[in-house]
């Protein structure tokens, strides 16, 4: 990777994480902010491919590998992360996570699977298709259920 695509990265990589970060510095209960700071790095990742898809981004299959390898790690965590049904009134996740607590948990180890089987994949930005296709199913089969 050259050092301007390394900078790009990094860069975009820093201002998703200082984004989100920012977002709920208001956070009072810090096991809400640290679920939004784990959703909000999956969100980032999901950005950065969907940037590289588009052209808008320059493709570096080792980046987009790299954000796959976040999502998946992210999605491993999630269960625990909501293991407590605890709230903050910026929290965007609703109380029907904890009425279907298992269902909810199969989501995030569905998700966890799918990043896991498309990481390798990414050789080219024309593989960033599938790849959104595959993660973006899985992402909004949790999120119409369980985010406001």
């Amino acid at each position: 990777m050259s050092l301007k695509k390394l900078l790009i990265a990094v860069g975009i990589t820093s201002t998703l994480i200082t984004g989100t970060a920012y977002a709920h510095e208001d956070v009072k209960n810090e096991a809400v902010k640290a679920r939004m700071m784990a959703m909000g790095k999956m969100g980032g990742s999901m950005k950065l491919l969907g940037g590289m898809m588009k052209g808008q981004v320059e493709f570096d299959a080792a980046q987009a590998q790299m954000a796959v390898q976040t999502i998946q790690d992210m999605a491993a965590k999630t269960p625990a992360l909501f293991k407590m049904p605890e709230m903050d009134p910026k929290s965007e996740a609703t109380l029907s996570i904890w009425d279907n607590y298992h269902d909810f948990v199969l989501k995030a180890q569905t998700l966890e699977q799918a990043a896991g089987a498309v990481k390798a994949s990414i050789t080219s930005a024309s593989d960033l298709g599938a790849v959104m296709g595959a993660l973006g199913k899985n992402c909004k089969s949790c999120h119409s259920n369980y985010k406001k």
